[in-house]
This record gives C-alpha cells, sequence and structure tokens, in this order.
C-alpha cells in the first residue's frame, strides 16, 4: 500500500491472531497445483508470514520473497521463518506500488487479501506485472464482504456489515473487492484469467468461538474502531454492542458463518 493508502484493520492482536491461522492450503489453493521446485515467488503484502513460509517450503530449492509495509509484521516473519529454519525466503519492507525488483524477476507473484485495501488496485497490479516474467502466474485472492453470509440472523450484525463498508469508503478501499478482481487484472494487462471462488467456513463450536473471539476484539481494539469512531460513523456503546452480537452469534448452536473469496489466476 501507498503511505496515504490506510489499512482499515491495523496490527492489532486481534488482527494478527487471524493473520497466523492462514496457510498456504486454506488460503491459496487454487494457486498450489500450478507451483513448481524451483520457482521464484513473490508474496505482496505478506502479512506475518503464515502462508509465505509455506510456499517457501514447496517451491525448494527455489526463492520466496515476502514483502509489508509494516516493520512489525516483517519483524514477526522473520523470526517466524527463523524458528522454522527456512532458508529459501527472505521478508522485506515494501511498497505494492514501488516495487524494489528488477523487470521479469519473479515466475509467481501472489497477494493475499491485498487489494480490497488498496485505492489503486489496477495500478499495484500493473507493478505486479512488471516484476512478473513472461508466461508467469499471477494468483490473486480477495474476500467479499458484501458475500459473507451468517445465521442466525442479527441486526446488530448487520450493522456491523453496513459500518465496515462506511469505513472502508472512507479509506477509499473497496471491502466487496473479491467481485472486481477479473476487471482489475484485465485492465492491469494480464492474459488467459482463471477465476474461481472459496470459502472460510465457522462452524463447529470451536470454529465459532474463534471467530467470534477476534471481531468481538477487533471491533473495540483494532483500527476499525479507532477509523469509526475518528469518523463520526458509530459509537463506543455501537461497538460494543456489535462486540456482544458476534459473542452471541458464537453461542448459537445453529450458527454458521461463511467468508466467500474470488480468486483469479492470470498469466503475464
Amino acid at each position: 500500500m501507498a503511505p496515504l493508502d490506510r489499512y482499515t484493520h491495523g496490527h492489532h492482536e486481534s488482527v494478527l491472531r487471524s493473520h497466523t491461522w492462514r496457510t498456504a492450503q486454506n488460503s491459496a489453493g487454487f494457486l498450489l497445483p500450478h507451483l513448481r521446485g524451483g520457482d521464484e515467488l513473490l508474496d505482496v503484502g505478506c502479512g506475518p508470514g503464515t502462508i509465505t513460509m509455506d510456499l517457501a517450503e514447496l517451491v525448494v530449492p527455489g526463492f520466496v520473497m515476502g514483502i509489508d509495509r509494516s516493520n512489525e509484521v516483517i519483524g514477526r516473519a522473520r523470526e517466524a521463518a527463523e524458528a522454522r529454519a527456512l532458508s529459501n525466503l527472505s521478508f522485506e519492507v515494501g511498497d505494492v506500488y514501488n516495487l524494489e525488483f528488477e523487470d521479469s524477476s519473479f515466475d509467481v507473484v501472489y497477494a493475499h487479501q491485498v487489494l480490497q485495501h488498496l485505492s489503486d488496485p489496477t495500478r499495484a497490479l500493473r507493478e505486479m506485472r512488471r516484476v512478473l516474467r513472461d508466461g508467469g502466474w499471477l494468483a490473486i485472492r480477495d474476500a467479499d464482504y458484501g458475500e459473507f453470509t451468517w445465521s442466525p440472523p442479527n441486526e446488530t450484525l448487520d450493522r456491523w456489515m453496513e459500518l465496515y463498508h462506511q469505513i472502508t469508503r472512507k479509506n477509499d478501499a473497496e471491502a466487496d473487492a473479491g467481485r472486481f478482481l477479473a476487471g482489475w487484472i484485465e485492465a492491469a494487462g494480464y492474459t488467459s484469467l482463471e477465476p474461481s471462488t472459496s470459502e472460510w467456513t465457522y462452524e463447529t463450536i470451536e470454529e465459532r468461538e474463534w471467530w467470534a473471539d477476534l471481531w468481538a476484539d477487533r471491533v473495540l481494539y483494532s483500527e476499525f474502531a479507532r477509523q469509526g469512531l475518528e469518523y463520526g460513523l458509530t459509537t463506543s456503546d455501537e461497538l460494543s454492542a456489535i462486540s456482544d452480537a458476534f459473542r452471541a452469534w458464537s453461542d448459537s448452536p445453529e450458527g454458521i458463518f461463511v467468508v466467500v473469496h474470488e480468486e483469479v489466476l492470470a498469466r503475464k
């Protein structure tokens, strides 16, 4: 993200709790059949690096670079990579709009839940295309908040969804990015697009508790809360009610929450 792009979630512990849960299997399944040993791969917006490290193991002896604009999360990623004794990857602070790599440096460029936070996703995709080798794979996966679904119905969670869209619009970002991926990617000059969809589903007691706990905390303590208050879009009382609604949803034996993603594989 550029310095002026404002990250809706921030890096509160409740956000990183979600990010460190992610793996190549649950977040990059659409890409995995196309990876080869020896590939050089760039993970744009890698966060704490859990997906990145999985990808590095899959492309040995290839090399993987993970970039993120946050010094804090890059530090966490480096510590985790050291603990896993992975030597074929590196993590660096970077800017998606100005990648510090030569043209045609990578066989694969991957970005997960990044474009939804950008004010100019097509510009970022063009920069990813610049560093991709001819015939290389672009792999993009992003959420579509407007397609999220949950049960039982809850008007307070409906308000959370409305508020999320209001905050992201203030940030000049697109919460429903998934549905726009193909158009953005075509506009950036890629070819041979292969779209697909996948979901994260939280339905068991343990899954519901985990998802509800992290969002109950996020709506109180993360950048989402701070920005909502700063923009005058919500109140502390409303945020507390939303937090309580997530916990109440998790207590329902019939509770289910489905997080919808669109994915696109494309060629340079």
